[in-house]
């Protein structure tokens, strides 16, 4: 390989070589490449015109090289690139989305890329930008559940009539119970987390017993009574009801929103309704227990406070909870129901015609 390239500048093209590297209003790789040129013209090896620039060798041969074969011009323009592939044709991409609609092969629960790559015959990242501009994720699944309640409409009024517009002189509570939360306690303490590492702990654990978070969240200003049980029988349960009687203001209608359990509707339970007449039980339709809105208070403090927590008894756990039951009623927001039960209703009727894979698979086809 040639250490010494001898490159001879005329007076004008050195002239307009300094002008350049004097702009500054030129991009840097103009003037790097025009500082290239004139000190590879003072005859100096190819390593020192690299160290004097900050570039590597093979950049210096190959500005020396654009320079001899078209001057100046050549130092100011890029080469052309090679052209890309050809697009994929438009049945190439029908056939991709079409299979990926179906059932794959072999008895594989789902399509993955690199099978429909094979099966088509284009590459993984073809069948992935596919995927991607159809908006199609066969290695994702999302559950559901559709109530069976003859009575779901009415229910479902009922329900969402008490979040969106409760009656006066009243107070709507979302009754639940979070049962068999566990007192986990790792086998190793764990890493906290630091720049480019994430937390850690062990995968495996000690189990130190389980309690019964029972809740009651007042949809008008946010706040939660809970209480800790061992257990989550009707006996428990009245217990807490005892404990909302105390809680809420005398002379004010109770509202109470509650699934299907069986524990709600023992007859113990039902007796006690019956001495307590200002309590009106609300349930919402079978296999529709998102109606619930304490729920939501359930899945926030199991991701923020339970998940991820370290308990070395039971006490710890119920102390865990109770103080996040204090954080939060120090702070409460009000609940907010934004959909009227026409809209639901409206939605759940959309959902068993054709899936929507389908629907835009029959457009792209015609569409090809």
């Amino acid at each position: 390989m040639a250490q010494t390239v001898c490159v001879i500048v005329s007076a004008a093209d050195r002239e307009r070589l300094q002008a350049l590297i004097g702009d500054r209003n030129q991009p840097r790789k103009h003037i790097e490449r025009a500082r290239i040129v004139l000190a590879s013209a003072e005859q100096e090896p190819a390593q020192r015109v690299a160290a004097r620039v900050g570039v590597s060798r093979p950049t210096v041969w190959r500005w020396q090289q654009r320079y001899a074969e078209v001057g100046v011009e050549g130092v100011l323009r890029d080469k052309t690139r090679k052209p890309g592939k050809t697009p994929i044709a438009a049945q190439t991409t029908a056939r991709v989305v079409a299979l990926t609609c179906t059932t794959p092969p072999h008895q594989a629960t789902h399509w993955t890329g690199r099978a429909m790559a094979k099966a088509v015959g284009i590459s993984l990242r073809s069948v992935q930008r596919i995927w991607q501009a159809h908006q199609l994720q066969p290695h994702r699944i999302r559950t559901f559940k559709r109530s069976r309640d003859p009575s779901f409409a009415a229910k479902l009024a009922d329900v969402v009539g008490l979040y969106i517009d409760p009656p006066a002189h009243a107070v709507v509570l979302s009754l639940d119970e979070k049962s068999q939360i566990q007192a986990l306690d790792r086998t190793q303490p764990g890493l906290p987390i630091k720049p480019g590492r994430c937390q850690t702990i062990t995968h495996d654990y000690k189990r130190h017993g389980t309690t019964t978070l029972f809740a009651a969240l007042s949809v008008l200003d946010g706040t939660v009574i809970g209480r800790c049980m061992q257990r989550h029988r009707h006996s428990e349960f009245i217990r807490f009801l005892n404990t909302g009687e105390r809680q809420v203001p005398a002379g004010k209608l109770i509202h109470a929103v509650l699934d299907n359990y069986a524990t709600h509707k023992h007859p113990k339970v039902l007796a006690w309704l019956s001495r307590h007449p200002r309590w009106i039980f609300h349930f919402t339709p079978t296999s529709a227990s998102w109606l619930n809105a304490v729920d939501n208070f359930f899945s926030k403090m199991t991701r923020q406070r339970i998940r991820r927590g370290v308990f070395h008894s039971i006490v710890d756990l119920q102390n865990a909870i109770n103080a996040y039951l204090a954080e939060h009623n120090a702070h409460p927001k009000p609940f907010v129901w934004t959909q009227s039960a026409n809209a639901i209703l409206a939605k759940l009727d959309r959902l068993p015609v054709l899936s929507e894979c389908v629907c835009a698979l029959a457009f792209i086809i015609g569409q090809s």
